[in-house]
């Protein structure tokens, strides 16, 4: 990667990261010490988008990085699902701390199944 590519990926993360906390923000206003819904949505659809773009064969590694490290690797977190779930555990919700822990993995995993999919059918 050149300078430039380098410059396009970190601003990257920074457009998915305030994306993650606008999106977030929007679906949990309102539900206090609810189920952190706005997290895994984010999630999902970081998922499902990454895989998309990965699966679709027009794609330089340049853009792949930019895109798909850069922008949804700032959009989507990992840590927030590890705090969130541990804060589910400790509010006596370990039902829902399972159904986070467990359900992020699984469905994140079918989402960027069906991208991959999806991005699989574009021609070559």
């Amino acid at each position: 990667m050149n300078a430039l590519e380098w410059g396009a990926l970190i601003v990257g993360g920074g457009i998915g990261a305030g994306a993650r906390y606008l999106l977030d923000g929007a679906i949990m206003r309102g539900r206090k010490d609810a189920f952190p819904l706005g997290i895994l949505v984010v999630n999902i659809v970081g998922s499902f988008l990454l895989g998309l773009l990965t699966g679709v064969p027009q794609v330089s590694p340049p853009w792949l990085a930019i895109i798909g490290t850069g922008v949804l690797g700032g959009f989507t977190t990992f840590s927030t699902v590890a705090v969130e779930t541990v804060l589910l555990a400790q509010r006596r919700r370990r039902d829902w701390a399972w159904v986070n822990l467990l359900g992020t993995f699984l469905v994140c995993l079918v989402a960027a199944a069906v991208g991959l999919t999806i991005g699989g059918l574009f021609p070559r």
